[in-house]
């Protein structure tokens, strides 16, 4: 049975769009082709709030981190984690920013093989039930067998024909989800996927050299990015240098993936990183030495500007390289990435 529909008025205009009873209502405007704010899509980061002005929702999780203890004092919720519950009025500012660049849809998809990249993340390859395109560097939600909810994950190739979605994914100690796709989803498993999310895409028209950052499983979007980059005829006359870190030398990965890659060498250079804990040997490692931001800034120092910047991996990695990009006088509109937690 379909789930029933319900009508979202955004207030103070005409604008509406239709929301199934299980679907959120920022995912439901996205699918409408409207601009909802939103960067994690998972609870975490807040940018998805809105206040409702009429009607009645669900609130999946009540206690969502993106939410302060002032946003419920003025009732104000998250599009990520509200379900509706018959025809509502909500008050929320459109952002054309936010504009998705393909609809994205619930589909279905069966887990094809996986392979593993380094001793605790492996790249995970879905072939969808329906083609779906997305551009190089977003990412969708998996929903897991035995999982609540869905996993942000994003991925590593493009599209193609939009059948194959490919993902890396590093097991999180403790983690319900990875431990589930490790060791639970073996090739034949279906799963629901939705997407493309994300604003950290591929900027085909943007004619500059383009630095790509990546630490962890943060390494897929910029495998996308790269992937697209290279076999953009717009880009032809860019450079792409690709910055990996890791805390030891068997966290790093990613060269061989490049290597496939055409301009590899001439257009195309790869910088391996470690940070290792204070006191650590690194004998024997011949790469940069150093947390991502102080490399790529001892790399490129007075350069960055001139780069299109984008950047993925853990979010204390994150909030250094945007820190330091902002420092180092970086236009904030040349700078790309999703915020997770």
């Amino acid at each position: 049975m379909s789930a029933s529909q319900t009508l979202i008025r955004i207030a103070g205009g005409d604008t509406s769009f239709p929301c199934a009873s299980d679907d959120t209502l920022l995912r439901a405007a996205q699918r409408a082709g409207l601009a909802f704010p939103y960067e994690c899509n998972v609870g975490s980061c807040g940018n998805c709030r809105f206040e409702l002005v009429e009607g009645d929702v669900e609130v999946l999780w009540p206690e969502a981190p993106g939410l302060s203890d002032k946003d419920r004092q003025r009732k104000r919720l998250l599009g990520c984690q509200t379900q509706p519950r018959g025809d509502c009025s909500i008050k929320l500012r459109l952002d054309a920013r936010y504009a998705p660049q393909h609809l994205p849809r619930r589909l279905c998809a069966v887990l094809e093989s996986s392979r593993p990249l380094t001793h605790d993340m492996s790249e995970f390859r879905f072939v969808l039930d329906e083609p779906q395109q997305f551009e190089p560097g977003q990412y969708a939600l998996a929903y897991l067998p035995g999982v609540t909810g869905g996993r942000a994950y994003s991925m590593s190739n493009t599209a193609g024909d939009g059948r194959v979605w490919e993902f890396v994914v590093r097991r999180q100690p403790g983690g319900q989800g990875t431990r589930t796709l490790f060791d639970e989803v073996a090739p034949g498993t279906r799963i629901a996927i939705d997407g493309p999310y994300g604003m950290a895409w591929l900027r085909r028209d943007a004619a500059r050299d383009i630095l790509c950052l990546a630490g962890g499983s943060g390494l897929a979007p910029m495998l996308s990015i790269a992937r697209g980059a290279m076999a953009e005829p717009r880009l032809a006359g860019s450079t792409l240098h690709f910055l990996y870190g890791g805390r030891t030398a068997r966290d790093v990965c990613g060269e061989d993936i490049l290597r496939e890659l055409p301009g590899w060498g001439e257009r195309l250079h790869y910088v391996p990183a470690i940070s290792p804990v204070p006191g650590a040997s690194v004998q024997g490692w011949s790469g940069a030495v150093g947390y991502l931001h102080e490399v790529a800034l001892e790399q490129f120092g007075a350069r960055l500007p001139g780069f299109e910047i984008y950047f993925a991996g853990p979010p204390a990695m994150a909030t250094a390289v945007q820190r330091m990009l902002l420092d180092a006088k970086v236009p904030p509109d040349q700078i790309h990435f999703d915020q997770f937690y």
